[in-house]
């Protein structure tokens, strides 16, 4: 089992694998070096002195500079290392593509045909609220539903997308609401949807309706409970109508090339960019060669890290498109007078990130070595397939229904300190290190951290592959046996 890890020889420090106590050595290459103080698990160790002004290096890269001397041996953190980014910059298209290391294979699993030849991994039936004034009528609805038809099958759930929103929102606020329910309306692991309305809200039913553009008549139905006497009652009716419909729904054999994958993290450690965040990495190089679909998204955490995207363009278009995604969300930071680089979270910082540029290169580990395919703003579909950038915050919950918006039939999201959410597509948790697998196996799905233990590299990616085949093929992950599912809009916070 290995204990601490250069991750490139050009690092001048080294990861802790274990918690050190002061006067240990551990051996790099040749080198012997003995540890100063004690030095959590997660945490950087520093190879050599390094002086005050230089920089610190981690995964090849500089991921700030010292603000006083290091001398070999120390912990390398937040009180002697600072960032090295600044503000707005500008970018030179210069292309560094990689070749794919991986071969199609003709993998499929077992989901849901659409009409319009999207395919669903999951068969369910959901209601969604314009506004959040019906969440509790849409309960109603279901309760009412679910006792007087018994077996709800062919739908594996019955599930209400509540939210907050709807009303008395403007610009941004009103289209982003508008968007992100219309896209979960249209989405492929919905067998069917009720939208249902109160009848003020300037999330108005009728508009709304136009908004979605064409969809399945049959499976989608729409109610203004204002407009009718029992609500709840009228609305079973629409319900039933939608269940008579998808009786015949089966699952079939559909190549892996049909499958989204949203990539995520969050409550990062030390590990997250060594175990779980590559393991995703070759995942999405997989996903590409097979012909799947792959999106990155949390945009601050690419800050740092996004010349290595941008040289991954697939022509200088896209890469057009990567510098206003990155560009534009430091001026949403600036706008709203908050520091570009800060590193929010001190959950991070505990697990051992010291640095934006420390986080981001971990966490754009997610996304391999493939081409850059295109870039989506939020509340845009998928329509490239390969690997795909979203524009969407770090917020765990916002960015990973806006993964599930964009057309994801599944999120993985990996974490070092672990969480037990779930958006409104099945969320898969990756855990970085095997004491959160072991100690939260209600909330975690796949431990990735046997990666820094004795697991083989490719045997633990061919085992995660099954095993997404499993879950897209009707497995459920933990977020579903607990029911946590939950869907956030991105706000900008204006109000009426």
């Amino acid at each position: 089992m290995k204990e601490v890890l250069q991750i490139n020889e050009a690092d001048n420090v080294a990861v802790a694998l274990r918690d050190y106590a002061a006067g240990e050595t551990i051996l790099i290459g040749t080198k012997h070096v003995v540890i100063a103080e004690d030095i959590a698990r997660g945490h950087k160790i520093s190879l050599n002195a390094i002086a005050e002004g230089d920089d610190v290096l981690k995964y090849g890269y500089p991921i700030g500079h010292a603000i006083k001397p290091i001398a070999p041996g120390e912990w390398v953190h937040t009180h002697n290392t600072k960032t090295n980014l600044t503000g707005v910059e500008e970018y030179s298209f210069v292309q560094k593509l990689a070749e794919n290391p991986f071969t199609a294979e003709k993998l499929t699993f077992r989901g849901y045909r659409r009409r319009d030849g999207s395919v669903g991994i999951r068969n369910e039936l959901w209601i969604v609220p314009t506004v959040g004034c019906v969440n509790g009528v849409a309960e109603q609805m279901l309760q009412l539903f679910k006792a007087e038809v018994g077996d709800i099958a062919p739908f594996d759930n019955l599930l209400v997308l509540k939210h907050n929103y709807g009303c008395s929102q403007l610009g941004d606020d009103h289209v982003n609401t508008r968007t992100i329910l219309g896209n979960a309306v249209k989405h492929p692991n919905a067998a069917g949807v009720l939208v249902l309305g109160l009848g003020c809200e300037n999330n108005n039913l009728q508009e709304f309706k136009e908004s979605l553009g064409s969809y399945d008549e049959e499976r989608v139905k729409f109610l203004v409970s204002q407009e009718v006497g029992n609500e709840v009652e009228e609305g079973v009716k629409l319900l039933k109508e939608i269940f008579r419909a998808v009786q015949n729904d089966q699952r079939e054999e559909v190549p892996l090339s049909e499958l989204k994958i949203g990539l995520k993290c969050g409550g990062s450690d030390g590990l997250s960019g060594i175990t779980a965040n590559p393991l995703l990495g070759r995942l999405s190089d997989y996903m590409a060669a097979q012909g799947g679909t792959t999106v990155l998204t949390e945009v601050p955490e690419m800050f740092g890290a996004e010349k290595i995207l941008m040289e991954r363009a697939a022509d200088e278009a896209v890469f057009h498109k990567i510098v206003d995604l990155i560009n534009d969300f430091k001026q949403y930071f600036m706008d709203h007078k908050q520091p570009v680089y800060e590193n929010p979270s001190p959950g991070n910082k505990a697990g051992g990130i010291t640095t934006l540029e420390d986080k981001s290169l971990g966490c754009t580990q997610k996304s391999g070595t493939s081409t850059v395919m295109d870039v989506l703003n939020y509340g845009e579909f998928i329509s490239q397939k390969g690997l795909n950038l979203l524009n969407a915050p770090g917020n765990d919950l916002v960015a990973s229904s806006a993964l599930a918006a964009a057309g994801c039939q599944l999120v993985i999201f990996t974490t070092g300190r672990g969480t037990p959410f779930g958006t409104f597509v099945p969320t898969m948790k990756v855990s970085t290190n095997s004491p959160l697998y072991e100690g939260k196996r209600h909330w975690i799905d796949f431990n990735a951290g046997v990666l820094v233990e004795d697991g083989s590299a490719d045997e633990v990616l061919k085992n995660f592959i099954s095993y997404i085949i499993e879950v897209a093929s009707g497995g459920l992950v933990n977020n579903e046996k607990n029911n946590f599912r939950e869907i956030a809009i991105f706000k900008t916070g204006v109000t009426l």
